[in-house]
This record gives structure tokens, sequence and C-alpha cells, in this order.
């Protein structure tokens, strides 16, 4: 597989998903999103609906609740709304793809907003999950070259979660094939849900008797369920444990140590990247002309897409000041309860 990584810069700002007014002379750029649970989507959202309505043009979204029948509905209500573009953030990759061919049956451009389904004429914009993968697999053999390592994965039906233990593999091929790392526990996570994901860390636990060295979690909201998990042992702090996505409360695990990194995807970011490629979508743009896009066929089928990755940033002990200097995080957040002299950016 082989992609051109590109970072794209801009801002953010909010609009209620609720909003009915239509600009009689812009486009209309609508987003199904699977959930607003997760912390990092309203960032998401607002880094969207700031370049859209800077551009003249309308935002409409809905919030699917993490039920793949409410999107396939929420996608009916946006198509008769008639949109230009609509962003989807799938909760099931392979359930939505009904939904996306009735996007392409009205004549509106679609596109895979960090979740990929595998449809030739979507554009697909995420970071690049292969290459988290291998961050996090990376980071933990810098402290852990060799133990009995753990993979917490994240939701079956989501392709991400299998692109980021692809990467984690390629990094750790040679340890496992020597024996040096061995793999005692690998589970995927209903919903990426910490609570399911502290239960599977539970069962881990168990069946190992503790015999646990290092966590390879998929996500940040995951990561704090095998915390808690590990803590109830008295294991949080001696077991490095990886995320991803900055979460406020991970970055400052990390801080503390109880979490080894969060692999920041700068939502902002990826947010005015879409956007910017909707509103260029919507005014006739060729995909293949957008800033960025390169041919991309990872997914589980071959499918072949127009797509851009984005490079994502590890954040550890000694980078956060990265995130506090982005305006990500204050410098009180990441450094709670964090003792003196323990992290450079909380001195």
């Amino acid at each position: 597989m082989k992609f051109k990584i590109l970072t794209l810069l801009a801002g953010a700002v909010l609009i209620s998903a609720s909003s009915t007014a239509v600009m009689a002379a812009g486009k209309t750029i609508a987003v199904s999103w699977k959930t607003f649970q997760e912390e990092r989507w309203k960032t998401d959202e607002a880094a969207i609906k700031k370049v859209v309505e800077a551009a003249g043009d309308t935002y409409l979204s809905t919030d699917a609740q993490g039920s793949a029948q409410k999107q396939a509905a929420d996608i009916e209500s946006l198509i008769s709304q008639k949109p230009d573009v609509i962003l989807v953030v799938a909760y099931d990759s392979d359930a939505i793809l009904p939904s996306i061919q009735k996007i392409s049956d009205a004549g509106i451009k679609s596109i895979a907003y960090d979740v990929q389904f595998e449809d030739p004429n979507a554009l697909y914009i995420t970071f690049d999950n292969v290459g988290v993968g291998r961050i996090m697999a990376e980071e933990t053999l810098k402290v852990k070259p060799e133990g009995r390592y753990a993979f917490i994965k994240g939701d079956k039906g989501d392709p991400n979660a299998t692109f980021l233990f692809q990467g984690m593999q390629e990094v750790l091929k040679d340890a496992l094939a020597s024996g040096k790392v061995t793999n005692v526990c690998e589970t995927f996570t209903d919903g990426w849900k910490p609570d399911n994901a502290q239960k599977n860390m539970e069962q881990c636990l168990t069946s190992t008797n503790n015999g646990v060295d290092a966590v390879l979690s998929e996500n940040d909201g995951m990561a704090s369920g095998v915390v808690a998990a590990l803590d109830a042992q008295g294991m949080a702090g001696s077991v490095p444990v990886t995320g991803q996505d900055g979460d406020l409360a991970a970055i400052n695990r990390v801080a503390l140590g109880t979490q080894l990194v969060s692999i920041w995807k700068n939502s902002i970011d990826l947010g005015t990247t879409a956007a910017n490629a909707a509103i260029a979508l919507a005014d006739g743009t060729d995909p293949t002309a957008i800033p960025g896009v390169a041919k991309f066929s990872g997914g589980k089928n071959g499918v072949e897409m127009n797509a851009i990755l984005l490079a994502p940033t590890p954040i550890t002990k000694d980078n956060i000041q990265v995130a506090i200097d982005a305006g990500h995080i204050t410098k009180e957040q990441a450094c709670a309860g964090v003792a003196a002299g323990t992290v450079t950016a909380c001195n």
C-alpha cells in the first residue's frame, strides 16, 4: 500500500446540527456522524463547520447514536434535503454500503470520513491508521522489547481496528517470530466502548494470572478501561498502555505514567481537510485534482479509492508540550495530579 501523506491546516467552529437555514447562493454539506459519545467528534464538527460557513455554504448533520439502523435512516433524511456532499462516519462499514449507493443514485457526492467504507465513487479522508498502529508498537518496544503483549482491538465492524492491528504486526513481526514478544490476549471490543475494553482486559488478566507486560489498546477511550482493570490489580503504571485520539484524560494519564502514549490525530486538521475537499467536490472539482489525493486500496476487499491520509503525532511524556502549545490541552489539564519534577512540560 503506497500513499502520500499530507497534512493541511485551518481552524474550527461549531453549529447546531438542527439548523434548517439554507443560504440561497451556497452549497449544502452534510455529515452523518456515527456517534457523539466520544469527545473528539465535537472538535471535528467544529472544524468542518467553520470552513463550510466561511465559504458561504450550509452545514447539516445527524447523529446515529451508535446504531447502524439509525444511520441508514439518517442518511435517507439527509438525501431528502438534497445536499451537494454527504460526509459519512460509518458505524458499520459493511452495513452502510446500501446507504452509500443511495447517495450516489441521488447524484450526491460522498466522503468516507475517518472510517473507511469501500466504494470507488467516494473520497476517503482519514489519518494513516496503519501508521498509527506502527507508532503504538514502536513506542511499546522502546520500553518493553520483550514480554507478554495483550491486544485490545476496536470494534470488529470498523476497518480501522484491522488497519491499526496490521501496523502493529508489521513492527512486531520479528519480535513475535523470535519469541521475544508473545501475544497472550487478542480481542475485538464492541463499539470501542471503555467498559467493554475493561471487561476484555479483566478477562485477559484472569486468563493469564496477571501475566501481561504491555497492552496495545487501539484508542484512548478503551485505554481508560484497560487502565482501570490494571489499577484494580495494582498494575497501573507498571504496564505500558497505548491509545490514540489525544483525549484530554489520556494526555493526563500519559503525564501521570499510567498510559505510555496517545497518538494524537489532530481533528482540526482532519475536519478542515475534509471540509475543503467537500466544497471542492460540491463545486464540481474532480477528486483527483484535490490536493493530497492519491489512490488507496488497503481495505479488506481491495477496492481502489481516491483518498487523503494525514500524518498523526505521538504524545508521550517527553513531548506533551506539543499538545499544550497547539492549544489542544491546557497545562493544568495535562498536569493534574502529576508529581513535581516528573514531567518536563509540567514544571
